[in-house]
């Protein structure tokens, strides 16, 4: 890996563990074992190291739901099999953690990635709902961008209540909550 690739992932893990305060350029430097100059060499400063970051953990992102979003399989099995894949739950998501940092919140450009990403999701999940709705496989009384929102809301609002007791447990109960409600 070289250089400016291993500052971006040592971005990446610290936005994901202690925010964009927490991802400091000398934090940056020690995880990825690049020199001070090699930062600014390939950045103009941490702003534009952290918007990377998050281009990138966005794609990411989206790549691993679209894996699971267009698997082999009905739309209800695709969909449960993005629902229930396996999380880093008690770390929180990658994408959604970035939308509690106040400094990201306050940035448009670091915060567009982010909007950009759970909008594709909402209409990936919603066309795979439709699909089924399609097939019969998913009742056409739901209304197929309400549900793919709630399916959103239930994995961030999962997150929360397993930080919160310190536990995974809660976020495996509401995903398979919801997913009752789709059969």
């Amino acid at each position: 890996m070289n250089s400016r690739q291993s500052l971006i992932q040592s971005a990446q893990e610290l936005l994901w563990e202690r925010g964009y305060v927490g991802m400091s350029p000398k934090a940056i430097q020690e995880r990825s074992g690049a020199g001070q100059g090699s930062m600014y060499h390939h950045f103009t400063g941490k702003a534009d190291l952290a918007a990377e970051a998050i281009q990138q953990s966005a794609a990411s992102f989206r790549d691993g739901a679209d894996k699971w979003l267009s698997a082999s399989g009905t739309p209800l099995e695709r969909i449960r099999g993005y629902m229930l894949r396996s999380r880093e739950v008690l770390k929180g998501c990658q994408i959604g953690k970035l939308t509690q940092d106040p400094e990201i919140a306050a940035d448009s450009d670091l915060r567009r990635p982010i909007d950009e990403t759970f909008e594709w999701l909402q209409l990936r999940i919603k066309s795979v709902l439709k699909e089924g709705q399609k097939s019969g496989e998913i009742s056409t009384e739901l209304n197929a961008t309400e549900v793919a929102a709630t399916l959103i809301s239930v994995i961030q609002g999962g997150y929360v209540l397993a930080s919160a007791a310190a536990s995974p447990k809660p976020f495996h109960r509401a995903i398979r909550g919801v997913l009752s409600l789709l059969r």
